[in-house]
């Protein structure tokens, strides 16, 4: 992680290594075995397209991260005019951790939230809703800022991003094949093994998907922890980021569907889901419960309350 004052979470850096080695691997393979099945099948040049496109769509996930992420919450940019006091508690906050200031979003949408995203500390944004701004008071949402800059100094925001891309590339080429666009129509062509191309790139990428969203929510739901542990411990105000939980918990089940909807595509970097009436104890949820989360900010206040 970047040098910081936010306190230093080796099994955090363990799992990213360990989430980025696998999916590297994943996607490396995939893309290997798209390339061998299209060569075998007497199509090499589009077993060569396969792997630039595989390769493009990886460099712009990184490269792009922040731009794609502040367009699907449809989020401008903001200065210190247009939000002084937002920017003056970002401002105290990144003195606090000793980090370099990240730009600062606001989206306009009445779903309580806020998520941090960029390539690194320096091209990082910090966005918050309209509706977080509404519903939090001035102590919560320095909590929830703390939590998103927290991310960004543990850059778990980078790993996220760029581990997604073999997903991303797996889910495409499924579609892809089910419908046989991208092989010339070739349902009926086989390669080696006698499979219908189509059918094996389908085996292949669904295999790959299924890996890199178990992964990815094994990774989301400790770097959510992580991220809360940090942020209390930086503010010294663990009680204050639990009651923020709390309310946007609550809030959500008051938002119009439409709204959730809109923003589910998001809902991995978000510091809270937004969902409403769900279950978070399952292996395919991007948080931990919010009582998971509440248990562990109980526990930093009793501790602190100690040192003090």
């Amino acid at each position: 992680m970047a040098r910081t004052r936010f306190a230093g979470d080796p099994g955090l850096t363990a799992r990213m290594t360990l989430v980025m080695f696998l999916l590297g691997g994943a996607f490396v393979a995939l893309i290997a075995v798209v390339m061998g099945i299209l060569s075998s099948a007497g199509s090499p040049g589009l077993a060569v397209l396969a792997g630039l496109v595989g390769l493009g769509i990886a460099f712009y996930q990184w490269y792009s991260s922040d731009t794609v992420a502040m367009r699907a919450m449809r989020a401008r940019e903001v200065s210190p005019q247009q939000a002084p006091e937002l920017h003056a508690m970002i401002d105290r906050l990144c003195a606090l951790a000793d980090m370099p200031k990240p730009r600062v979003g606001v989206a306009d949408t009445p779903v309580p939230n806020a998520f941090a995203t960029g390539r690194s500390p320096e091209r990082a944004v910090v966005v918050v809703t309209t509706g977080i701004l509404q519903t939090l008071d001035a102590e919560e949402l320095e909590g929830v800022l703390a939590h998103e800059l927290s991310h960004v100094a543990h850059r778990d925001v980078l790993v996220m991003t760029a581990a997604a891309s073999a997903g991303i590339v797996a889910g495409m080429l499924s579609q892809g094949a089910q419908y046989g666009a991208w092989f010339g129509g070739g349902r009926n062509r086989e390669n080696n093994s006698g499979l219908p191309i189509w059918l094996a790139v389908l085996l292949v990428s669904m295999v790959t998907y299924a890996i890199s969203f178990l992964l990815l929510r094994l990774l989301s739901r400790y770097r959510e922890l992580a991220a809360d542990r940090a942020g209390a411990q930086l503010t010294m105000k663990p009680q204050a980021l639990a009651s923020a939980l709390r309310k946007i918990s609550g809030e959500m089940d008051v938002v119009p569907e439409r709204d959730l909807r809109a923003s589910q595509p998001m809902n991995a970097f978000f510091i809270a889901p937004a969902i409403r009436g769900a279950s978070l104890d399952s292996l395919t949820s991007t948080h931990p419960s919010l009582q998971q989360r509440l248990e562990q900010l109980a526990r930093i206040e009793a501790e602190l309350g100690r040192r003090g």
